[in-house]
């Protein structure tokens, strides 16, 4: 039986790219000059450092930028809210990877409600998709597209 899976991968070779391409710039520009503004990103999160929250948000819309000229979905990153002490401001962003299971259920909620003959499997962080036709397989894929998803989804293992 035809199948396929979908997922929320990211790439991180490119935000890590995006972000070093964002410190840069904020470090050459004037009014981050002496500042001591900069971005760091571990594993799983992004961290920016700032003066005040004025420049951490100009910090931000950089980075922004550099994500969207690499064609990273933003949809990916979960911002936390902006701590401020008396030396400087510091936001965290969260990157989200892969399928939790509460936007997998709303996923297999849309595609059962689609009407098509397919069945879905939640497997982890990722949705199998099977069924006997191959067209209502690629109706699905062209249904999520079309839906408002809150991530950014990605359809492999497409199989006959």
């Amino acid at each position: 039986m035809p199948s396929f899976d979908i997922v929320s991968n990211l790439d991180n070779h490119e935000v890590t790219n995006a972000v070093d391409q964002a410190n840069r710039e904020v470090s050459t520009r004037f009014d981050f000059k002496d500042t001591n503004a900069r971005l760091e990103f571990a594993k799983d999160k992004i961290t920016i450092f700032a003066p005040t929250d004025f420049q951490l948000k100009q910090v931000d819309e950089i980075l922004r930028n550099k994500l969207a000229k690499r064609q990273v979905d933003i949809r990916c990153f979960d911002y936390k809210e902006i701590n401020t002490s008396l030396s400087e401001a510091k936001q965290i962003i969260e990157v989200k990877q892969g399928i939790d299971s509460d936007n997998a259920k709303k996923i297999t909620k849309l595609i059962k409600e689609g009407g098509l003959k397919v069945q879905t499997a939640i497997q982890g962080d990722q949705i199998r998709v099977t069924g006997k036709k191959r067209d209502d397989l690629q109706a699905v894929i062209t249904m999520l597209r079309g839906a408002n998803v809150p991530l950014p989804l990605q359809f492999i293992n497409f199989r006959d």
